[in-house]
């Protein structure tokens, strides 16, 4: 029905016909004017093309339940500090001066540590979206394993750029570094060509925004270096990643070893911690 206004619109007699033994409709123009006819309807085709709308490649918006198992840790922890029965916090804090003196461990212990229950509630409340999100991307065990390491980077800028008597704890750079993962999945679709390099843009500035809103609170205990850092190590690791074809980061046994070496990466350094 469009095609016949378009074509009366040129002048052009047209008739609409329904071909009983192919089930389909036809459009009926005289041979003379099928050339006419033809470009009159390529030109309207082109011109009314929907341009908001855009494929993307490869991408898909999935979540992944399992993050619930590291938020679970995580208040666990936070439960176990706030019974006063342990001496999990100062074990743990991340501290520049005795990590110079040799406790390596605080690097990793001091992102599961929280300060309070605010800092507890608004990370396991980000936290659920946005780890859920990037062990879909990645796999769950990869997904995990790299957050986990962008917590870890984000306290290792604090050491190298910091004085002695900074001291943080929190898993705010492991949940800003798990945005930085999201944001280089888009960055895959450089390779797609010009369109694709557009969105890809967008998307890694829409991620820089979620940083400025997430992690540039006016509060003072705020760490903005480690928020900035877990970002940054993020956008590395998930450039890194990008590449990396699908099917092997969501293989069974890529993610199964990358789960048991975050496990060991977070159970051995509180080893360390407690026994001292």
């Amino acid at each position: 029905m469009d095609w016949s206004l378009v074509l009366v619109s040129q002048g052009i007699e047209s008739q609409i016909e329904r071909d009983p033994e192919a089930g389909r409709w036809l459009l009926v123009v005289h041979e003379p004017d099928l050339a006419r006819a033809v470009d009159a309807l390529r030109r309207y085709t082109a011109e009314n093309r929907p341009h908001w709308q855009h494929t993307l490649p490869g991408v898909g918006l999935l979540f992944d339940w399992r993050s619930v198992g590291c938020l679970l840790f995580l208040a666990l922890i936070f439960a176990l500090d706030a019974s006063g029965r342990t001496n999990l916090r100062p074990a743990g804090v991340m501290d520049n001066a005795l990590v110079h003196a040799g406790q390596w461990w605080r690097l990793f212990t001091a992102v599961t540590l929280h300060g309070d229950l605010t800092h507890l509630v608004l990370n396991l409340s980000t936290g659920l979206l946005l780890l859920g999100l990037t062990m879909a991307a990645y796999g769950y065990g990869v997904g995990m394993f790299a957050a986990y390491l962008t917590g870890v980077a984000a306290f290792g800028a604090d050491l190298m750029f910091l004085p002695e008597t900074h001291r943080s704890l929190g898993a705010s750079g492991m949940i800003l570094g798990a945005i930085g993962l999201l944001a280089a999945q888009w960055i895959a679709l450089l390779r797609h060509g010009l369109t694709a390099r557009d969105l890809a843009m967008r998307g890694v500035l829409s991620a820089c925004l979620l940083l400025v809103l997430l992690g540039f609170s006016p509060n003072e205990k705020t760490d903005l270096l480690a928020h900035v850092a877990g970002f940054a190590a993020g956008l590395l690791f998930g450039a890194a990643m990008a590449f990396v074809p699908q099917r092997f980061r969501h293989g069974p046994w890529p993610n199964r070893a990358a789960l048991a070496l975050t496990l060991a990466l977070v159970l051995v350094p509180w080893w360390f911690a407690l026994k001292r």
